[in-house]
């Protein structure tokens, strides 16, 4: 009985975006990795992402019951922000359940222990039997329907500000550098997506140093509608200087129990202006009652594990409305244009 409950809860949550027609983004729970399935108005597919490997966490068998959801039967572009476990772990194992057509990646691994090296290894394996696109800032990733630009990989960003963007950040003020992160962290892809009227952005896991440039002193990325809070809600990225700037509607949390939503970078998401909501993966120990979005926004609240693996659903249309359901629940909370 529960089974068959929580197969309709899923089944209703999806009804939103098949409905709409438009751009789909499903927020797929890895539990503190990062897997965000994207589904262009053309029905092509980019996979942000693949999550851990199977004996780390999980990662392909969600999601493919994802994939199986949104309707598609193979991965057009599947976008590796950077050679760590919990985002590049899991592509080995997906490309063996599904059909992967093009690699996008930043080049060459550049951390060198022996981690590293295994996961660089197994990643060209599988790269090998497909299609590769090695971008750099500026670049576009044809995926069909939207635009999709990329402003940060392998360490550099866009120079030059996109279009209507540009303006000065007062958001700048008092915002310094901190220590430098010399991890694949900070050599992350990040890119905007338009679709019409309606942007998101997701920047992986680049860290606090790295966002500066694009948005001090001027922005050069311009406003989104929803922000993929950076590196799972850790606090050396995510600065107030580049919330503000984005000056999100919405914002959304790929963190795990214990992985990620830190009170600092929760705040300066939650505190943004024109902020509406916080949407969460996962609940957060390291928020505590204070900074956690209400339950109803969190696909997976459980405090003591066991997580279900309930994920977040978004759909847009072009005139830039849109909505975002959580499945474990059934809520849908309309944004309008």
């Amino acid at each position: 009985m529960r089974k068959a409950t929580v197969l309709l809860v899923l089944l209703l949550a999806a009804l939103p975006l098949a409905a709409a027609g438009g751009l789909q983004i499903y927020f797929i729970d890895v539990e503190g990795g990062q897997a965000t399935l994207i589904v262009s108005p053309s029905g092509q597919s980019m996979l942000v992402d693949a999550g851990w490997p199977s004996k780390w966490g999980p990662g392909a068998d969600r999601i493919l019951a994802a994939a199986k959801m949104a309707g598609i039967t193979q991965i057009d572009y599947m976008l590796v922000t950077h050679y760590h476990l919990d985002h590049v772990g899991g592509v080995p194992e997906l490309a063996a359940r599904i059909p992967i057509v093009t690699y996008v990646d930043h080049g060459p691994n550049t951390e060198t222990d022996m981690m590293a090296h295994a996961l660089e290894t197994a990643y060209n394996q599988v790269v090998a039997k497909a299609k590769r696109l090695v971008v750099k800032p500026g670049d576009r990733i044809p995926l069909a329907g939207v635009n999709v630009e990329v402003v940060t990989a392998a360490g550099a960003a866009i120079s030059s500000p996109l279009r209507g963007a540009g303006q000065p950040n007062g958001a700048c003020d008092g915002v310094k550098p901190i220590e430098a992160d010399p991890t694949e962290n900070g050599r992350s892809i990040g890119f905007i997506l338009s679709y019409g009227r309606f942007r998101f952005a997701d920047f992986g896991d680049l860290t606090w140093n790295r966002e500066l440039p694009l948005v001090c002193p001027a922005n050069l990325l311009g406003t989104v509608d929803v922000f993929l809070v950076s590196h799972h809600g850790i606090a050396i990225s995510n600065s107030p200087a580049l919330v503000e700037a984005l000056h999100p509607k919405a914002a959304v949390m790929n963190n795990g129990l214990r992985k990620g939503g830190a009170p600092q970078a929760w705040t300066a998401v939650r505190d943004s202006p024109g902020l509406e909501d916080l949407w969460q993966l996962h609940y957060s120990l390291a928020g505590g009652a204070k900074h956690n979005s209400p339950e109803t926004y969190i696909a997976n609240p459980e405090t003591g594990g066991g997580s279900q693996g309930y994920w977040l659903t978004l759909a847009a249309s072009a005139d830039g409305a849109f909505t975002i359901t959580n499945s474990r629940n059934g809520f849908t909370k309309a944004y309008p244009k």
